[in-house]
């Protein structure tokens, strides 16, 4: 088994609870990690037995793209479509955080991890 991640995902989205995050938007950051087994894929260095990154990636802009009031649901959102995509991996974990979250203070940002 080994551990395939992408760090450091950023995309601007229109999340939130309240109307005006809805509206104006906002810059979240998300990052994935998949324990599973690639052993084919170092052995043989065919993409066949591996989770591609671009794939990926392309499974968390979509999920981006389409509007959630809460973090934790966009976490589930992806695991979900990870696992369609790829039904024999061990284990996801993401972290969905958003930048200068309406707090009411200074927040860098308000951040879930979510782990199945």
């Amino acid at each position: 088994m080994g551990f395939i991640s992408l760090e450091g995902l950023e995309f601007f989205s229109y999340h939130g609870v309240y109307k005006e995050e809805q509206t104006i938007g906002n810059k979240y950051r998300v990052d994935i990690t998949i324990e599973t087994d690639f052993s084919e894929a170092a052995a043989e260095d065919k993409i066949s037995g591996t989770v591609h990154y671009g794939e990926l990636y392309k499974i968390i802009e979509d999920i981006m793209k389409r509007p959630s009031k809460l973090l934790e649901n966009l976490a589930h959102r992806v695991i979900e479509a990870t696992y369609q995509k790829y039904p024999d991996i061990a284990s996801v974990e993401v972290s969905v955080a958003k930048y200068n979250p309406p707090v009411g203070g200074v927040c860098k940002w308000a951040k879930v991890n979510y782990k199945k």
